[in-house]
């Protein structure tokens, strides 16, 4: 078949790999327009372009589908599928009808759960044990549409929404081409969602990042693990500077420290939760590189004891050695 394939970022990448592999023809690749990044704001283009021009596609860059010169070349190019994988705007129904067998999206979700923008993020930070990717018709609503196929893959306890879009992005990619040849073949028809299961997935904004000190730790777990690499988890320091956080560990030997203070040590660096201690892994303070929490915690200038509100606050005066520390209270 005749396809257009639509995405933008680099998760879809592995999709549009499997169909240039793939019997089927691209004849296009949909993206969105270079957009600005990097300390410089230079112009730089999609992974899904570069990979498209590298294979030699035409690619599309409208600023929105609802262009009408958009519209008019994919009329022309004769398309009879649109696989889709996180192209980033929503396709109106002049277009959805263009193609022969409709608009084909990989969601990476089992449907009806976790419909919309966040489905990896927003599945690790509920505590799903279980998520997926489906294939489905596009429609005019959100994730709405009847599913072609799904697969299941295991939330591992230490995974963060990275490591496991990476690994959905691969096996969808795969489903995704095997949806495209049973539809060719004429074995498959979608069926539609069921009403019950319905969950929603809205993009992470940079506030749903910040850490609550007062929530348990199991739950800041799962938060700071949802949001790397993006947007990216933090707090604030007594200064009301911000500290990116990386993925860190529960500590349920630690339960001395109220919710938001920060112990500092020579070889750990704890904060206290509503039950025990987490004790951070990497840390990026405002305006530098990220290193080890432990790395951060010695070169760290904090007033002791300074309260913020949903912040941290230091419980120590100074890096103590967290060892024998414990061994002196235990005496």
């Amino acid at each position: 078949m005749r396809l257009l394939f639509a995405g933008t970022p680099e998760v879809a990448v592995p999709a549009l790999d499997a169909l240039l592999d793939s019997r089927h023809d691209v004849v296009a690749v949909l993206t969105r327009p270079d957009a600005r990044s990097g300390r410089g704001r230079t112009l730089a283009p999609s992974p899904v372009k570069r990979r498209a021009l590298e294979a030699g596609v035409e690619v599309l860059t409208p600023p929105s589908p609802r262009d009408p010169e958009f519209q008019a070349r994919l009329a022309e190019l004769a398309v009879h599928v649109a696989p889709v994988v996180a192209y980033g705007a929503l396709v109106p129904a002049a277009a959805l009808g263009i193609p022969t067998h409709g608009w084909v999206n990989l969601h990476f979700s089992v449907l009806p759960a976790w419909r919309g923008a966040a489905p990896v993020q927003r599945a690790i930070i509920a505590g799903d044990e279980v998520t997926g990717a489906s294939t489905f018709l596009l429609e005019e609503g959100l994730d709405t549409g009847p599913v072609f196929g799904t697969l299941t893959e295991t939330i591992r306890p230490r995974d963060t929404a990275g490591d496991l879009l990476g690994r959905l992005s691969v096996a969808g990619a795969s489903l995704l081409a095997r949806t495209l040849d049973a539809i060719e073949d004429g074995i498959l028809s979608p069926v539609p969602q069921p009403h019950d299961g319905v969950s929603l997935a809205p993009r992470l904004e940079v506030e749903d990042a910040r850490v609550r000190w007062e929530h348990p730790a199991y739950a800041v777990d799962r938060l700071v693990r949802g949001c790397t690499p993006a947007p990216g988890a933090w707090t604030l320091l007594p200064d009301g500077s911000r500290l990116g956080l990386g993925p860190l560990t529960a500590d349920p030997e630690v339960t001395d420290l109220a919710p938001g203070e920060l112990r500092l040590g020579k070889r750990h660096v704890h904060v206290g939760t509503a039950t025990s201690a987490v004790r951070l892994g990497e840390v990026t303070p405002a305006g530098k590189r990220t290193m080890d929490a432990s790395a951060w915690a010695r070169g760290a200038r904090l007033g002791d004891g300074s309260p913020l509100r949903d912040g941290i606050r230091l419980g120590a005066a100074a890096p103590v050695d967290d060892d024998a520390e414990r061994a002196e209270a235990q005496a």
